[in-house]
């Protein structure tokens, strides 16, 4: 998660905490400026959201109110409170059954309709209506000013939470409306995928409206986003009833979890005729109850796109807020007070990932590692670490390993992005001699020369069902921390446990190279040494003080890259979401590439640079062979943020790949931290292809600004370099 650190309460913007600039070169953007707290949030809390109790009416007002005819529902338009109702109730008949009475007997209690209804409405008030959920959904898309949405979002997670009975985690209301607003039916590490393609999308769509899939296609290529399409589909759809059920986020939850497939060994998807037929079924029974913009966000979350602007980052927050209002009630707080409680909420979530790689210990489930991002040059660091002992590492240029064997003989590697790697890896498996949870890197090896070999000999390798005797790439396991003891551990207390309790094995397993020093000097013949090696660079780590102790998911920015000290210039994780048609000998696949940033707080892709040098035609013709099925018909899709860029085809973003470049400079071609103009790459050169990065893993628009801020300030220009890309 990339972000400031600094997160203002719903309530009061505290002062000193605005929101970092993404966009540098529009200053005086109203999404980007500080928002004012209104003056009715200082209101108690139940006021706020509508919930306060009525006054019961009066015998006279009571007959009144049953004389009235009912008035037919609207979603649209109402308090967030009023969406929280009973579910209508639908009685349906059985059609080969007749109706016997059944004598109750002697002696039992019998149970009076009102009395049944009672509890059928107890139970039914406590589920969270899907309606609710998108209701916010539509606020949130409806604006971009981040202090907004973080207000939306916790009211209504603080009513979740108090209509919330659940104690522990598989029945929660609001675990599950979380997972619902970050896309997600569960944990990573769980290893469940959706396994949801367009075509089987546009095919539930045009079963369940009676459209032809055709022309759901032709009106997906010109509005671009296909839960609009399902939901203006859906509107035209003659209603069968008035009344029906209204559903809840545990409902549209449960369904799409049916969907789902659980990757067992191999971790190979379930496949076949009868799995495709039972999905498009359960889809349908989706958008067949669907109301208002219901179809819209159902859509989109089968897609893993929601695409309403509302970053993790600030759902974690609104969390930790919700909480805090939910604790206090309705007792009276002074603003300051408020947003001092609220800030210290704020913080006690990002601690919690400490408790968190304690319990992951025991239950073999992995935590996001702590990664780094590059740093400009060695003053830079300097002035972090300048009187503090600190200890340098090789940066490897490897895949990122994070190693589980727990007592019951149970092993576990898990990548960078919580993906088990288990199956892609048997023989570190067989090396595993005891119960541990360790951090590390696997890097390719050569038993012949005893040398590091590339990533990209690395990433040659299946990704599942590799058999041992079948590796030709060894794998030698660098490891840097221990996590299985971390508590709140220092480095230096780590790094000591994780010596003593094991031992190198020659061309298999080792400790990262390290050395512990103060000084310029040092730093800088370490690295020379590292890049000698082999090495992408160095990591500097405190070996002491709260700094360095680990916090799984947080972004130092403590990497030093052999290329910035060189003055090359700075490397991005980029996503290819367009290509150019070769020329002469090329005119058969693609000669150059169009790639993007990524904005996670509107959740789309912001175009950076086009590259076409330095591809040999082997490696033009292997992106041909994998980037032609990710071709998109009718132009490019609503979450590419195009620009005045103009490539011969389009692409799903789904590939990433390390670029190198020399600076960046402004353009009015490309979008990337667009304010008045964008940001683009000069001398783009392509590195290597990062399979082990998702596409929403590719680097920040902020990110991007953060490199052009910097380098504005190297200039003497006015700028400045971000801190902990955190939250």
């Amino acid at each position: 998660m990339s972000g400031d650190g600094e997160t203002p309460s719903p309530m009061k913007a505290p002062a000193g905490k605005q929101r970092k600039l993404k966009r540098i070169m529009d200053s005086d953007d109203e999404a980007d400026s500080p928002v004012k707290a209104k003056p009715e949030t200082t209101a108690p809390v139940a006021s706020i959201f509508n919930m306060a109790k009525p006054k019961a009416p009066s015998p006279k007002e009571a007959a009144k109110e049953e004389t009235k005819p009912a008035k037919p529902s609207s979603q649209n338009g109402k308090p967030l409170a009023s969406i929280f109702q009973k579910p209508v109730k639908v009685e349906k008949p059985k059609d080969d059954e007749e109706h016997v009475p059944v004598e109750e007997e002697e002696g039992e209690d019998e149970i009076s309709d009102e009395e049944m209804e009672e509890q059928e409405e107890k139970a039914a008030s406590k589920l969270v209506p899907y309606a609710a959920l998108v209701s916010t959904f539509e606020k949130i898309e409806a604006t971009t000013k981040r202090l907004e949405i973080l207000q939306i979002l916790t009211q209504f997670l603080l009513v979740v939470a108090k209509r919330d009975p659940a104690k522990d985690a598989k029945t929660s209301n609001l675990l599950k409306v979380v997972y619902l607003c970050i896309n997600r039916l569960c944990p990573d590490y769980e290893g469940t995928e959706l396994g949801i393609g367009e075509s089987l999308l546009v095919k539930a769509i045009a079963e369940s409206t009676g459209r032809n899939a055709n022309k759901i296609k032709e009106d997906l290529r010109k509005e671009g986003d296909l839960g609009k399409v399902a939901m203006v589909s859906g509107s035209s759809r003659p209603q069968l009833t008035s009344e029906f059920p209204k559903r809840s986020a545990d409902d549209v939850q449960a369904q799409a979890s049916d969907c789902s497939v659980r990757l067992p060994e191999p971790y190979g998807y379930c496949q076949g005729v009868g799995q495709l037929a039972r999905k498009v079924g359960i889809i349908k029974k989706l958008l067949s109850a669907c109301q208002g913009t219901e179809a819209k966000f159902i859509i989109r979350s089968l897609e893993g796109k929601l695409r309403i602007g509302l970053a993790e980052r600030s759902l974690v927050v609104a969390l930790a807020h919700a909480m805090v209002l939910k604790e206090l009630g309705d007792k009276k707080v002074s603003p300051e007070k408020l947003a001092q409680k609220l800030e210290e909420g704020s913080e006690v979530v990002k601690q919690v990932y400490r408790v968190e790689s304690r319990v992951c210990a025991r239950t073999a489930n992995s935590r996001l590692p702590m990664l780094a991002k590059p740093t400009k040059a060695i003053g830079e660091v300097l002035d972090r670490f300048e009187g503090k002992p600190f200890t340098c590492e090789y940066k490897y240029d490897g895949e990122r390993a994070q190693v589980h064997l727990l007592d019951d003989g149970t092993i576990s590697v898990f990548s960078r992005n919580s993906e088990n790697m288990s199956a892609k890896y048997p023989d570190l498996v067989e090396q595993i001699p005891r119960s541990f949870v360790l951090d590390s890197e696997a890097v390719a090896f050569d038993l012949e020369t005893k040398k590091l070999l590339p990533f990209q000999d690395l990433s040659r390798r299946k990704r599942k069902d590799v058999k041992a005797e079948d590796i030709t790439v060894r794998v030698h396991l660098f490891a840097f921390d221990l996590l299985y003891l971390n508590g709140e551990m220092e480095l230096k207390e780590r790094r000591a446990l994780l010596q003593e309790h094991f031992t190198a094995v020659e061309s298999e397993f080792g400790f990262a190279k390290s050395s512990d020093g103060s000084t310029t000097e040092e730093i800088q013949t370490f690295l020379e040494e590292s890049v000698k090696d082999g090495c992408e660079g160095l990591m500097v780590k405190m070996l002491a003080s709260d700094a360095s102790t680990y916090e799984p998911s947080r972004r130092s920015i403590n990497w030093l890259k052999k290329d910035y000290l060189s003055g090359v210039g700075d490397s991005l994780d980029l996503v290819v979401v367009g290509a150019y048609y070769g020329k002469g000998k090329r005119t058969n696949w693609y000669g150059a590439f169009l790639l993007a940033c990524y904005d996670p707080d509107s959740e789309n892709y912001q175009t950076i640079c086009k590259i076409g040098t330095g591809f040999s035609e082997e490696i033009l013709k292997q992106f041909y062979d994998e980037l032609h099925p990710l071709e998109l018909t009718g132009g490019a899709r609503g979450n590419i943020e195009v620009g005045g860029a103009k490539p011969d085809v389009w692409f799903e973003p789904k590939v990433v790949w390390e670029v190198l470049t020399a600076d960046l400079s402004l353009s009015p071609v490309y979008t990337a931290a667009h304010g008045l103009r964008g940001i683009s790459l000069r001398f783009p050169r392509f590195i290597k292809v990062r399979d082990d990065k998702g596409p929403e893993e590719a680097t920040t628009a902020e990110q991007v600004a953060d490199f052009y801020q910097s380098q504005a300030t190297a200039a003497g220009k006015k700028g400045g370099a971000a801190v902990d890309d955190f939250w």
